[in-house]
């Protein structure tokens, strides 16, 4: 999300969103075969029937889900039980079935993180897994099955989700965003059970900022989130578990995720606690203990068969949204690592993805070089790289940051960029695609060659909530790209990854790039 000053100012702009939902495709996304190890499942109750134990009680409440990291498949689990015990994974490998332990990551340290951490990599043929030995007396998923991948070492994801800057924004002072709408305030519940019915992803990558509540004490939803309530709660586990875990729990129960790291998970004064801490001792790929935050980190190579994830931490890459060009010398080394990494597979595919954008265009005026795109300090180190470009198998860039969904691509070796951070954060206006096409951008700069933009309106304004569909096409060998809106419903048109690695675009319905949505030509197209 951009700076917390710039996003407040955009609270305003809310409820003009809603009224895009109606104008969307009936027409449902490509079939793909479900896999029996990571379909989704029946959305679960909001909250288990009876009272939640508290933090700290004998029973507690655990969550665990899968996750995709640079050592392969993790299922993690987090337990707020006082036994300190670390649940098994029975699992089929083969012909055989057998129980795994977990192993402890971490124990209790403080109000913040009442809770132990518990973790056991998964082989990638793996198959059935399901949790035993559970002391905590609420288990989410209630079934106890959790989602492995749905591909092998020389396949890929069928279907991946895309959402991002998914938290609920209630700041320390100014508009607080309505948590309790789950439609037209904050939709990210709704997108998330639409995300597992309606779209069925077998993976689902989240591009940042998944901790919106600064002051819980200010929140309209609190008889929902024990535990996050208080000024004081700020950050603790149970405010990850308000703005993350129990809203996405439908969609985690359904599919592994592979996360980046958003601005808003940022590091305090002390380097300890808050929510950067909550990040490195929850989400992040390597796990932490200690509760320490650090604002810099190794790109992260995750391999999913033959499409390969590098996730680049860029959460303190410009932190005021200024245009600051500072450590540019950092992301130029980082970059230059996920060059070293696609050149290692140079026949596979490989997605960036990294909560700051490389290459989004937040406006754009009537003459040329009257155009404002984000973030500088990242463009400028992609070009200050050994290659001085991203390795041509970097097909594109994933992101957020800004509360827009926006693909713009050049039609050059520079990757398209993908941007989607309209998946439940307060929104932000976006500008007029027929502005933005030619509009030269990036170091150095490129001209736009398209521009899709989700808006309210025909020539830019608010951003519409929801999140990015990506389908493979065996038949085509490329990735197949939707919009979905709040309910799943597909909004604007259906446009292919060109296989070109020197001319890297998306090849959309004539007339698509000139307008947002179904405002202009190129308006919704069938998916299935």
């Amino acid at each position: 999300m951009r700076h917390r000053m710039v996003v407040l100012a955009m609270v305003s702009a809310l409820a003009t969103a809603a009224s895009v939902t109606a104008a969307a495709s009936s027409s449902p996304a490509p079939a793909q075969a479900a896999s029996p190890s990571a379909g989704p499942r029946p959305p679960e109750p909001t909250r288990p029937p009876g009272p939640t134990p508290p933090p700290g009680a004998a029973g507690g409440e655990a969550w665990a889900w899968t996750q995709l990291t640079s050592r392969g498949t993790q299922i993690r689990y987090v337990s707020t039980d006082t036994s300190r015990q670390c649940p098994s994974v029975r699992y089929t490998l083969g012909t055989t079935r057998d129980a795994h332990q977990m192993h402890q990551v971490s124990t209790p340290m403080g109000a913040q993180f009442p809770t132990t951490v518990c973790e056991v990599g998964v082989p990638l043929t793996a198959s059935g897994a399901r949790l035993e030995q559970v002391a905590a007396a609420v288990l989410h998923p209630g079934d106890r099955r959790l989602p492995l991948p749905g591909w092998t070492s020389t396949t890929r994801p069928q279907r991946i989700a895309v959402i991002g800057d998914t938290g609920c924004s209630v700041p320390k002072a100014g508009t607080v965003q309505d948590c309790a709408d789950h439609q037209t305030g904050w939709p990210f519940p709704t997108i998330a059970n639409s995300a597992a019915t309606v779209t069925r992803p077998d993976l689902v990558i989240h591009v940042g900022d998944y901790l919106y509540r600064e002051d819980p004490d200010r929140e309209n939803d609190k008889q929902r989130n024990p535990g996050c309530t208080t000024t004081a709660d700020a950050a603790s586990w149970d405010c990850v578990v308000a703005d993350f875990f129990r809203p996405a729990q439908t969609l985690l129960a359904g599919a592994p995720v592979a996360l980046t790291r958003g601005n808003h998970e940022d590091c305090n004064q002390n380097f300890k606690g808050g929510a950067g801490g909550a990040w490195f001792r929850y989400l992040a790929d390597d796990l932490r203990g200690d509760g320490t935050c650090d604002r810099y980190t190794d790109p992260v190579a995750i391999r999913a068969g033959l499409l390969n994830l590098v996730s680049l931490d860029s959460s303190f890459a410009d932190p005021m949204d200024n245009g600051s060009t500072a450590a540019k010398a950092v992301f130029t080394r980082q970059l230059d690592q996920v060059n070293q990494y696609a050149q290692r597979r140079p026949g596979e595919d490989f997605f960036l993805f990294t909560h700051k954008p490389l290459w989004m265009v937040k406006s754009a005026g009537h003459t040329t070089g009257d155009v404002t795109w984000l973030t500088r300090v990242l463009g400028d180190a992609v070009a200050d790289t050994a290659l001085h470009r991203l390795a041509r198998n970097v097909r594109l860039v994933l992101s957020g940051h800004v509360h827009l969904y926006q693909m713009v691509d050049f039609d050059t070796v520079r990757p398209p960029q993908l941007t989607v951070g309209s998946s439940g954060g307060p929104l932000d206006d976006g500008p007029d695609d027929l502005l933005v096409l030619g509009q030269p951008v990036g170091t150095p700069p490129q001209p736009v060659h398209q521009s899709i933009t989700q808006t309210v309106g025909p020539t830019g304004g608010t951003g519409v909530f929801g999140y990015a569909d990506l389908g493979y096409s065996s038949a085509g060998n490329t990735w197949v790209l939707t919009f979905r809106n709040t309910n799943g419903r597909v909004l604007g048109p259906t446009c292919r990854l060109d296989t070109s690695l020197a001319g890297k675009s998306f090849l959309c319905p004539p007339g698509a790039s000139t307008g947002p949505g179904t405002n202009r030509p190129g308006g919704p197209v069938a998916v299935r």
